[in-house]
Order: C-alpha cells, then sequence, then structure tokens
C-alpha cells in the first residue's frame, strides 16, 4: 500500500510540475518606488518623474506633455510593463507621449530601463 501510495506522489509530483510554464513560475522584480531620470524620443529629452507602487502609477515631466505622465495603472508580465492612463487628455498634443500600452523593460540595479517599440526610452534611477 505504500508503494503505490510513493508512486502515486512522484506521478502527481511529475505532471503537475510540467504542467507549470516558466511565465507561471517567473517572479517579476520588486520595480515600486519613486524614480527620477529622463524620458527621450529622436534624440530630443526631457526629465520626468515616475512613482510605481503596487500596480498603480503617477508621474510628471519638467517639459508639458512631453512624455505626458498623469497616473492610471500598470502591470509587470516577464519583462513586460504595460501602462493603462487614466487621465483625460486634450488634443492639441501627439497622444503616444501618453505612458500607455505595452514597454519593455529591465531593471539593472536601481536604473530603470522601459523602452517602446516605437524607440521612446525612459532610463529612470530608483531613489
Amino acid at each position: 500500500m505504500r508503494a503505490k501510495i510513493f508512486y502515486f506522489l512522484i506521478l502527481f509530483n511529475i505532471i503537475i510540475g510540467c504542467s507549470k510554464s516558466e511565465t507561471e513560475i517567473a517572479v517579476p522584480i520588486n520595480t515600486n518606488g519613486n524614480y527620477i531620470g529622463t524620458f527621450e524620443r529622436n534624440g530630443i529629452s526631457s526629465n520626468v518623474q515616475l512613482n510605481l507602487n503596487n500596480g498603480t502609477f503617477n508621474g510628471q515631466s519638467t517639459v508639458e506633455k512631453y512624455p505626458a505622465l498623469c497616473n492610471g495603472t500598470y502591470l509587470i508580465v516577464n519583462n513586460t510593463i504595460t501602462f493603462e492612463d487614466q487621465c483625460v487628455w486634450t488634443a492639441e498634443f501627439d497622444w503616444t507621449l501618453i505612458l500607455n500600452g505595452e514597454w519593455n523593460y529591465n531593471m539593472n540595479g536601481n536604473i530603470l530601463t522601459m523602452i517602446k517599440s516605437n524607440g521612446d526610452k525612459y532610463t529612470l534611477t530608483q531613489q
């Protein structure tokens, strides 16, 4: 009887272990914190401040709407941060400057780098 239970447990662990994908067991790096740094697009940059806290964000820029930072939520999956801006914006500027959508990110020590598919880049230092 013990042998059957032992073999059952081994088989159960094999099945459970094989059913998990790497994304299910990946643990995201803790990105919570206050950051200062730069935003850059096509060689033009501005100073920014960004706060990330358990799935919510807010920020500001020294240049109005370059980039357009306000507040909203974010979700981290693997090496991607997806932002969802929750602010109301006027129509007189380029809305691709709003911190929104999917960004690839890398956390190296206290340096957070985020790059969008169009080449926009944030280089931020955690305070």
